[in-house]
C-alpha cells in the first residue's frame, strides 16, 4: 500500500510538472515535489501501521475470538454453562436419530398391510408390521394382535399403546427443557456476583476507580453472554424436536384411523 501510495504521487506530480514551460522554475519545483514525495510516504507508512493491528484482529476467525472470550469469563460458572451445552447436545442429537429412525412412510405401510389382509390374512399382515420399524408399526401390530376379540377391543388396543409411543417419543426432552432455562440462569448469577465483587472492591478502594472493577464487570457480563448463547442453541434443537414430534404423532393418529377402517373392511 506503501508503495502504491508513492507511485501514484510522483506520477500526479510528473504530470503536473509537465505543464510547466518554465525551465527556471523547474529545479526549485522538483525540490518541492520531492519533499512532497516524502512527506505522502511518511504518511503512507503511518497508514499502513495504523491498519496493521485492525487487520491483524480481523483476520482472527469467529471460533477463535470466541474460545478468548470464554477463556477470560473464568472458569467457575463457564465450566458450569458448557456442562450444560454438552449434556443439551447430547440430549438433542439422541431425540433427533431416535425421531429419524421413528419415522415411517405411513401410507406405504397402509397400503402394505391392506395388501396382506387381502392375499394372507391377519398373520400376514402382523409379519408386514413385524419387519417394519417405527411406532406406527408397533401399533399397527398390537391394534391385528386384538383383532380376533373385535374391532373396538382392536381400537382401544391402538389408542393405549398411542399413547405409550407418544411416551417413548417425547422421552428426556424435558432434560433439554431444564439445560435451556438454567444456562441462561447461570449466567445472570455469575453477573450478579461479578457485580457484587466490583462492589466490594469499590467499598474497600473507597473511591471509584474504573481500572478496578472494570476486569469484574467484563467477567460478569461474559458469563450472560454465553449463557444466552447455550440457551439460544438449545432452543433451536428444541424446538426441531418438538416439530418433529408432532409430525411423528400427526402421522400416528392417521395410521390408527386407517388401521380401524381397515380392520372393519376385513371384517366384513
Amino acid at each position: 500500500m506503501k508503495r502504491l501510495f508513492s507511485i501514484l504521487a510522483i506520477a500526479g506530480l510528473l504530470a503536473f510538472n509537465a505543464t510547466n514551460a518554465n525551465a527556471k522554475e523547474t529545479t526549485p519545483a522538483v525540490s518541492d515535489q520531492i519533499s512532497e514525495i516524502v512527506a505522502i510516504d511518511d504518511a503512507a507508512s503511518a497508514l499502513v501501521q495504523d491498519e496493521a493491528p485492525a487487520a491483524e484482529e480481523e483476520s482472527k476467525g469467529f471460533h477463535q475470538v470466541l474460545k478468548e472470550r470464554f477463556i477470560e469469563g473464568g472458569a467457575g460458572f463457564m465450566g458450569i454453562v458448557l456442562l450444560c451445552l454438552i449434556l443439551g447436545l447430547a440430549v438433542a442429537i439422541e431425540r433427533i436419530i431416535f425421531l429419524n429412525m421413528a419415522t415411517t412412510n405411513t401410507k406405504k405401510l397402509a397400503q402394505q398391510v391392506e395388501d396382506a389382509l387381502a392375499s394372507g390374512g391377519v398373520e400376514a399382515a402382523k409379519e408386514v408390521c413385524r419387519n417394519t420399524k417405527g411406532p406406527v408399526a408397533s401399533i399397527y401390530y398390537q391394534g391385528l394382535d386384538r383383532v380376533d376379540e373385535g374391532v373396538e377391543a382392536a381400537e382401544k388396543a391402538v389408542v393405549a399403546y398411542g399413547g405409550v409411543q407418544m411416551g417413548q417419543l417425547e422421552k428426556n426432552v424435558s432434560w433439554l427443557s431444564l439445560f435451556i432455562a438454567i444456562a441462561p440462569m447461570l449466567g445472570f448469577m455469575g453477573t450478579v456476583i461479578g457485580m457484587i465483587r466490583a462492589f466490594d472492591k469499590i467499598s474497600a478502594a473507597g473511591g471509584l476507580d474504573a481500572s478496578l472493577i472494570a476486569g469484574d464487570i467484563k467477567v460478569a457480563l461474559l458469563t450472560t453472554v454465553f449463557g444466552l448463547i447455550v440457551a439460544i442453541i438449545l432452543q433451536i434443537f428444541y424446538n426441531y424436536i418438538i416439530a418433529k414430534i408432532d409430525s411423528i404423532v400427526n402421522n400416528m393418529e392417521d395410521a390408527s384411523i386407517t388401521l380401524v377402517d381397515l380392520l372393519v373392511e376385513h371384517k366384513k
